[in-house]
């Protein structure tokens, strides 16, 4: 239940007592997502990049999740197959291919089949940023061929891989598939 109400103007309503519909799933809550302890966050680049999974769907090849880095950093090249949704809470960054650079509360929509190279530059803070991906991530050469790629079921292997060597172990993934 929300916390109690004092002063505010709905604090007599009455909750709704029949939340989920049937077959509905759970709800995920994460408290303090962008800034929890580093054994949240895995090693997603060999260049300084961390993600820590707030919500994954294997059916639907999507996830969620803050991708951090605390120094410069690099996500190689690559494009996304379908949209990606992004906002960011700290930091900079940007990609090499375009002439903006974000930074706190900045929001960014990526179409579908762009590709370009993640960024994240030396700022007072970590770069912070919430995506919402739809893979897979195609890997890109440096003539933008395709490379390999990372779908949300390699995301979940590297997950589980990185949870197994903390004390959350590797069903940690698991509180957070939907």
């Amino acid at each position: 239940m929300a916390e109690q109400a004092t002063t505010e103007f709905w604090k007599d309503i009455k909750p709704i007592e029949n939340v989920f519909k049937p077959d509905a799933g759970m709800d995920v809550y994460v408290s303090n997502a962008a800034y929890a302890d580093d054994k949240y966050f895995m090693q997603l680049s060999e260049t300084g990049v961390y993600s820590r999974p707030l919500w994954i769907n294997p059916s639907a090849n999507k996830w969620c999740d803050i991708l951090m880095a605390k120094n410069a950093g690099l996500v190689n090249r690559h494009y996304h197959p379908h949209e990606v949704f992004a906002y960011t809470i700290s930091g900079k960054w940007g990609y090499l291919e375009h002439d903006w650079t974000a930074t706190a509360g900045d929001f960014i929509y990526e179409s579908p089949g762009e590709g370009h190279t993640l960024v994240a530059y030396e700022h007072e803070e970590p770069m912070r940023v919430m995506f919402i991906v739809t893979g897979p991530i195609i890997w890109l050469d440096e003539d933008g061929n395709s490379d390999g790629h990372l779908d949300v079921f390699d995301y979940i292997k590297i997950a589980r891989e990185h949870y197994a060597n903390t004390d959350l172990g590797a069903e940690y993934v698991d509180t957070l598939m939907r």
